[in-house]
Parts: structure tokens; sequence; C-alpha cells
């Protein structure tokens, strides 16, 4: 049984698509690990700022807890500038696919950029859907700040 899509899920725009794309060569182009070892980079992420430039990042994994792909390609945009991102998608090496932020990349981006859109898998294919449907009844960082 299969959970009921969110009312903001809608297939992808060619944008979105193009982002998908950019994530998955910055993956292939960067992967340390053949298809069935471990490796440090092995997801890549891709992220469109709200004036419309785009930026990728791998993930950096360590066993102490090194960021996501998807972190990486927030600091990536935020460091040439961006401060509104729109759309995030991570995609998986080795022709893994598009793959859904974990919980604490999902909190991030929801703290960070409430109004952002994430593409994930669904049984439908891919979607874009907004990152708060992603985190239903999140925490609430700015409310503990204040």
């Amino acid at each position: 049984m299969s959970a009921a899509l969110p009312d903001s899920a809608r297939p992808l725009t060619e944008d979105e698509a193009a982002l998908v794309e950019l994530a998955r060569r910055t993956i292939d182009a960067t992967t340390d690990a053949g298809p069935d070892e471990d490796g440090v980079h092995t997801m890549g992420a891709a992220v469109r700022s709200s004036d419309g430039r785009l930026f990728a990042g791998v993930n950096l994994y360590h066993f102490t807890g090194g960021p996501c792909a998807e972190l990486v390609a927030l600091g990536t945009a935020r460091a040439a500038g961006a401060t509104e991102i729109t759309h995030v998608v991570a995609v998986g090496n080795h022709g893994r696919g598009v793959k859904a932020p974990c919980g604490r990349d999902r909190q991030v981006i929801a703290d960070l950029h409430p109004a952002a859109r994430v593409v994930v898998p669904t049984p439908e294919g891919l979607r874009s859907v907004s990152v708060r449907d992603l985190l239903p009844l999140q925490f609430d960082t700015a409310a503990e700040q204040a």
C-alpha cells in the first residue's frame, strides 16, 4: 500500500528535469566508488536559486557524519551569493536515480528555504513537491530560537 501523494506533487517541468540531469552528471563525474563499493562521494545534488542559477555538490561521507550532497550544494549556492533556493534534487551514483532527502536535509531545507520544491521518486515517477510536504509536523526551529 502506497501513501497518497501530497497536493503539491506535480510532474517535473523542463527546468526541474534539467536540474536532475545536472545532479546526475555531477555524481557521474565525481564518484570514487565502484558499483559494489563504498566511497566518499556517492550522491550528487543540484539546487536552483530564485534568479535561475544552478549549483551542484557531492556528499562527503565520513564515519563522523560528513555532509550530504544537498547540504554541500546549498553551501555552494550561498558561497556564490544565492540567498533563496527554489528547487533541490539528489541523485545516487551508478544509475541509482533520484533519491528523497534524508530527515536532516529535509529539516535544513525546510528551515532555510521553506518555499523550496524538492524532486523525489514516487510510484508515478519523479515528482516535484513542496519541502513542507516532506516534513509534516516539522520541528519549529524559529519558535525555539525566540
